[in-house]
C-alpha cells in the first residue's frame, strides 16, 4: 500500500474523474503513459450515517479508487463543499515527446491551460493544464531517468509564500525514508525582495518524490481540503504520532482529517479503514464512530466493525 497518497474532492464526478484519468493515462497498446498500470480500484458507498452527515443519497457512490502508472488516487463525491485549484497539481514526467503531446491534447480538452505547452529554459516541452475536472497536471518532458512519472507538487501562494524550503524541511523530518533532494532559488535577479524563495525543490517522503515551489506574483487560491494526503497508518501508536507532528489547528481536525501549519490538509487513517468501511451493515457502524471522532481511535473502529 502506498504510504501517502492523494485524496481529490469532487461534487459528484469522482467516478467521471478516475474513469477519466484511467483511460487517458493507459492509451490502446500501451502508446501512452501508465499502460496497464492505470486501472480503476474499489468504489465504497454511502450510507445512511455518511449519507445524513453529508448531505449526500445512501447508496449512492461516496469513494472511488485508482492508479496512474501504478500510482494511486482516491477521489471522493463530497459536494460543492471545496472546489480543487492549482495550489496542488501533478507532474507527469516523459521522454517521449509524441507522449506530452496527447497526453496535452486530452487533458487541455475542455480544460484552462495555465502555461502554453511550449520549450523552456528547463524542458524542451512542458505546459501546465487545468482539465475539465478541474484538476492541474505539469507535463514536462525529461531526457534522463525517470524514477517516478507522478510527482505531487505544491504552490505555496499569498501569506504561505517563502515558506516552501521551511516546509520541506519540516515535512522530511517528519516521514521516514525521508530527504530533500534539491532547491533552487530565484535569486536578486529574479525576485529582489524574496531571492531565498525557491523557484523550485523536490523531495522524497516515504520513498516517494514531492516537488515544491513558491508562487511568486498575485494568486487568488491557497491550499485547501479539495485536494488532501492521505497518510496510511499500520496501527495507533503511528497514528498518533503522524496526528501529533502533523495538526496545526484544532478547529480543522475532523473525522482523521487535519491542517497542517502550511494550510496543507492531511488524512490520518488506519490502513484498516478501507475494509471497515465497504462491508455493508459492518460499515454503518464504523462511520457513525468516525463521525464522533477527530483523531481515528482504531480499537473502537475495530470494535465496531466487529460487534
Amino acid at each position: 500500500m502506498q504510504k501517502i497518497s492523494p485524496f481529490l474532492w469532487y461534487d459528484t464526478q469522482a467516478e467521471d474523474a478516475a474513469k477519466f484519468y484511467t483511460s487517458v493515462f493507459s492509451a490502446p497498446g500501451g502508446s501512452a503513459s501508465g499502460g496497464k498500470n492505470s486501472k480503476m480500484g474499489s468504489i465504497t458507498k454511502y450510507n445512511e450515517a455518511s449519507a445524513n452527515a453529508s448531505g449526500m443519497k445512501p447508496g449512492s457512490i461516496m469513494t472511488v479508487s485508482f492508479e496512474i502508472d501504478g500510482y494511486s488516487f482516491t477521489a471522493i463525491n463530497g459536494g460543492p463543499v471545496f472546489k480543487i485549484n492549482p495550489s496542488v497539481s501533478f507532474f507527469y514526467h516523459s521522454k517521449d515527446e509524441k507522449e506530452i503531446d496527447e497526453l496535452w491534447k486530452k487533458l487541455s480538452d475542455g480544460g484552462k491551460v495555465l502555461m502554453e505547452l511550449n520549450k523552456y529554459d528547463w524542458s524542451k516541452k512542458y505546459g501546465w493544464v487545468e482539465d475539465k475536472f478541474g484538476l492541474s497536471w505539469q507535463l514536462m518532458f525529461v531526457d534522463n531517468d525517470i524514477e517516478q512519472k507522478i510527482v505531487p507538487s505544491l504552490l505555496f501562494t499569498g501569506i504561505q509564500f517563502g515558506k516552501t524550503n521551511d516546509a520541506i524541511n519540516y515535512y522530511t523530518s517528519i516521514f521516514k525514508n525521508a530527504k530533500v533532494d534539491n532547491t533552487f532559488k530565484y535569486g536578486a535577479e529574479v525576485l529582489p525582495d524574496n531571492p531565498d524563495a525557491l523557484m523550485y525543490a523536490d523531495f522524497t517522503l516515504e520513498g516517494k518524490k514531492f516537488a515544491a515551489m513558491d508562487g511568486a506574483g498575485e494568486h487568488d487560491f491557497q491550499f485547501n481540503e479539495a485536494v488532501s494526503f492521505i497518510v496510511n497508518c499500520d496501527d495507533q501508536k503511528e497514528l498518533d504520532y503522524y496526528w501529533g507532528k502533523l495538526s496545526a489547528d484544532p478547529k480543522a481536525e475532523m473525522c482523521g482529517w487535519l491542517k497542517d501549519k502550511y494550510g496543507l490538509s492531511w488524512q490520518i487513517v488506519p490502513t484498516t479503514l478501507p475494509k471497515f468501511l465497504s462491508n455493508g451493515k459492518k460499515s454503518q457502524k464504523v462511520m457513525e464512530q468516525v463521525l464522533q471522532m477527530k483523531k481515528l481511535d482504531i480499537a473502537k473502529l475495530e470494535k465496531a466493525y466487529n460487534s
